[in-house]
């Protein structure tokens, strides 16, 4: 965490301000300040520190400590098995073997909708240097009680309580995603940095006095900007990636432009982007950050056009069939707009002919086929409108609320008439 010594400098000037709230504890920025010293651990600068589990306060104090040594703090989802851990994360190195390692603040994990998370490092300077421009989009101050729901090993919850932290305002952390937590949080909170999963949630809730809500990790609905505006709730989208960080955003609907010093090109359809934000790297087996020597970087998002950026989705995803190459995403914002649609995942299923066919496993009360079939001849080619259609109860997801494509063929599926 790249924030500790401006929580020294809060601690100095606001004392008795709440620096963290999560359910019934709290730490004033002295009491942070203070307790993040004593949590500093004895190691030299670019080890791996492993973080507690369990109580999202600890967690994000030992990560404070571990920014003040000059580590690099590594933070599980409380939610894994022992198994599962041990299977993600593999034999690790103790330090970050690389010359720039003492600007190396955090390692946590990419969201994947695939379900296998990789450990992704970056440098203070790819965060802090990003605050201001995060500052003037968000509004954020102070004064302000920043909800920033979810565990601490996503970098969407990890930046928001960093950023919050920096600013001085109030963090306020649940730990989770669920709707139960966000509900019993919200009413205090000024801002919030959620998926678009979860704004639905909240709009559906008592707002209270929010303002702002930063939504990233997936593409917005313009139905729930609407919604929000009729709430008075400004929403803040952006595009980013773990390993790329911002790289457009969009504040009032208009589309995603780049985001402060970024540069966006597409090659042959991909997304290519060069910043100061960009990650280090991965830890332990790599993942789909790939650079050329001029600076530039992709994960192999696809996109049509680069101004406003319109995302067509991962490449890696897309879906074979009879010669035509279908990315899952297209055929899910069409699907989503569909009166009744709680949740929407395309997948591929193997076809003796054609490689795979196009299948949608769908989510949602009264939901009925004919209607996804008329919104499928009207908005997608014939090649991308699905063959089979499937529903199920709720669709599993991520950490971050991101559909987890990998789990969905290990539901128990029905088929939707």
């Amino acid at each position: 965490m790249p924030v500790f010594r401006e929580v020294l400098a809060h601690a100095a000037a606001q004392p008795h301000r709440i620096a963290v709230r999560c359910g019934d504890t709290t730490r004033t920025y002295a009491q942070l300040a203070r307790d993040a010293e004593r949590a500093r651990p004895d190691v030299k600068p670019g080890a791996l520190v492993p973080l507690p589990d369990g109580d999202p306060v600890a967690q994000l104090i030992a990560m404070l400590g571990a920014d003040a040594a000059g580590a690099v703090p590594l933070a599980c989802d409380p939610s894994w098995r022992t198994e599962h851990r041990r299977a993600l994360l593999g034999p690790l190195p103790a330090a970050v073997d690389d010359p720039a390692a003492h600007d190396l603040a955090w390692a946590g994990f990419t969201s994947g909708s695939t379900g296998r998370p990789r450990v992704v490092v970056r440098s203070r300077s790819s965060w802090t240097g990003s605050f201001p421009a995060t500052d003037r989009l968000t509004g954020v101050t102070g004064d302000d009680t920043v909800l920033v729901p979810g565990a601490l090993s996503w970098s969407l919850t990890a930046f928001g309580a960093a950023h919050a932290l920096a600013a001085g305002a109030t963090v306020l952390l649940t730990g989770d995603w669920s709707a139960p937590a966000l509900a019993r949080a919200l009413p205090d909170a000024d801002v919030v940095h959620l998926v678009p999963h979860r704004l639905s949630t909240v709009l559906d809730a008592a707002p209270g006095r929010l303002r702002t809500a930063v939504v990233g990790g997936a593409a917005l609905p313009a139905t729930l900007r609407d919604r929000a505006a009729a709430a008075a709730i400004g929403v803040v989208a952006y595009y980013g990636a773990t390993e790329l960080s911002f790289v457009a955003v969009d504040p009032d609907g208009s589309g995603l432009r780049p985001f402060d010093e970024v540069e966006i090109e597409l090659r042959a359809g991909e997304v290519w982007v060069r910043s100061p934000w960009l990650a280090h790297g991965y830890l332990g087996d790599g993942g789909p950050l790939r650079r050329d020597g001029d600076g530039w970087a992709t994960v192999g998002d696809l996109a049509h056009s680069a101004e406003p950026l319109v995302l067509r989705g991962r490449g890696d995803g897309a879906i074979l069939t009879g010669g035509a190459t279908v990315v899952p995403e297209d055929v899910e914002a069409v699907l989503a707009s569909v009166a009744g649609v709680a949740g929407v995942v395309v997948v591929g299923l193997p076809h003796p002919e054609l490689g795979q066919v196009v299948a949608a496993v769908v989510s949602g009360d009264g939901v009925r086929r004919a209607e996804l079939e008329a919104a499928a001849r009207t908005g997608l080619t014939p090649s991308q409108r699905p063959r089979r259609w499937l529903a199920v109860d709720e669709l599993p997801r991520t950490s971050t609320g991101k559909p987890a494509r990998a789990l969905v063929a290990t539901l128990p599926t029905r088929p939707l008439r």
